[in-house]
């Protein structure tokens, strides 16, 4: 690092867990980020501002006056642009250091089999059940940790979902895919603003516990993620509710089959 650097993640560096090799790490890690809504805007200013080298953000959407309640990463004068080149212009704006590379189309299935092994770690900021199955496939099929969250309402959950643990079940475990629900969208339930900021924070400090416990520097492996575990939030008197997960022998995506090892 250089002395802006040490500078810049200087309150990082106080903390007994971190060194500069951690976040030397950090500054050479790419996260993927899928989503610049209510989930990823703040997921993305916090990797940004941590210093996570590069960000790739996928959203096939432009900005909206109605996600400014919520969706802090965009301004009211980026209105009508994509959201991924508005999220580029903020997260630029904060960290000049980071490189963001958006890509303003559609999680399908040829882009995340190209962009998922690219990471270290992926961010699931998605509304849509069929999605997130399909990113938690290729994501188990990768070997490439994933983070997952949503939020309606006053309601949010969020899990890790993390295919190098054996032991750790993977998004199709808690949620089958041939049991998909009735979509819900906060276009039409709504969504308490603050609900949907806790949760895609969370997505971000879940991020870098991930990375930097695949880093140089052991004093982060003590640093239990949520794998295993789905926190789920009531917003509506900040009470948090823990259940405990299980990897499903039978489960049509990791039931039986290992992952392959990461090619990073």
């Amino acid at each position: 690092m250089n002395d802006d650097q040490r500078l810049r993640y200087s309150r990082h560096l106080l903390l007994d867990e971190f060194s500069e090799a951690a976040q030397d790490h950090l500054l050479a890690s790419r996260a993927l980020v899928i989503g610049a809504g209510g989930l990823g805007a703040p997921a993305l200013l916090y990797l940004a501002s941590a210093g996570v080298g590069a960000i790739t953000v996928v959203d096939p959407d432009e900005v909206d006056l109605t996600n400014l309640q919520r969706q802090v990463v965009h301004a009211t004068d980026r209105i009508g642009q994509p959201k991924v080149h508005s999220a580029r212009t903020a997260l630029a704006a904060l960290n000049p250091g980071v490189q963001v590379e958006p890509l303003h189309q559609r999680a399908d299935e040829a882009l995340l089999r190209r962009e998922v092994p690219r990471a270290q770690v992926v961010l699931d900021c998605t509304d849509n059940f069929a999605t997130r199955q399909l990113v938690n496939r290729v994501c188990h099929e990768a070997g490439v940790p994933l983070v997952s969250a949503s939020a309606l309402r006053f309601d949010g959950q969020i899990s890790v979902f993390d295919p190098r643990d054996a032991a750790s079940p993977c998004y199709a475990c808690l949620f089958p895919p041939d049991t998909p629900p009735e979509e819900a969208r906060c276009a039409l339930l709504g969504i308490f603003a603050p609900v949907v900021g806790v949760m895609g924070v969370m997505q971000a400090g879940e991020a870098l516990k991930l990375l930097l416990q695949s880093g140089p520097d052991g004093r982060w492996h003590g640093h239990q993620s949520l794998a295993g575990r789905l926190l789920m939030l009531d917003g509506r008197n900040w009470r948090w509710t823990e259940m405990r997960a299980r990897r499903q022998p039978d489960c049509a995506v990791c039931g039986g089959h290992e992952p392959h090892a990461p090619g990073h």
